[in-house]
């Protein structure tokens, strides 16, 4: 079974580690306590092929932020996660997806960028046609889910597995083949 290392970043108080342990218990976490770093795996089909993700939830606080690199170089695919009640989370994504590019040193990378919270579309800050604007600039996928009601919560974690299974094609030979 091929295995997937999924690193999930974004600013503190999004809902990273809601959105996971939702994905990989089913259970919907109420309450806030920052993570530093939490790691789970889950076997999954996506495809009808079956895989095993390896989850890294990582601290969302600016006092970890240098970790990020090594969890970026270590990691295979990646979900950018803002919450859309807060716009300035949104902000934050975009030096994180250009130090996965960095870090990766490529002008492309496995990432999804992903809206949470989506069940407060009262309290919306973020406007849907503006995060789908930033994920067509990247070139990326974008959901808009929600932990609580687990809203495009599987969805997400199966993009980023086709996400990782297309990137790591070689390139398509193009071009005339001359046969004597």
């Amino acid at each position: 079974m091929k295995e997937y290392k999924v690193v999930v970043l974004g600013s503190g108080g999004v809902g990273k580690s809601a959105l996971t342990v939702q994905f990989v218990s089913g259970t919907f976490v109420e309450k806030y306590d920052p993570t530093i770093e939490d790691f789970y795996r889950k076997e999954i089909e996506v495809d009808q092929v079956p895989a095993v993700l390896e989850i890294l939830d990582t601290a969302g606080t600016e006092q970890f932020a240098s970790m990020r690199d090594l969890y970026i170089k270590n990691g295979q695919g990646f979900l950018l996660v803002y919450s859309i009640i807060n716009e300035q989370s949104f902000h934050d994504v975009k030096p994180m997806r250009e130090q996965i590019l960095r870090v990766k040193g490529s002008d492309t990378a496995p990432i999804i960028l992903v809206g949470n919270k989506s069940d407060v579309e009262n309290e919306r800050e973020v406007p849907s046609r503006e995060a789908e604007s930033l994920a067509g600039d990247w070139q990326c996928p974008f959901f808009e889910t929600s932990a609580k009601t687990r809203d495009n919560v599987n969805e997400v974690f199966a993009e980023i597995v086709r996400e990782m299974n297309a990137k790591s094609q070689p390139p398509k030979q193009t071009g005339c083949c001359v046969l004597l």
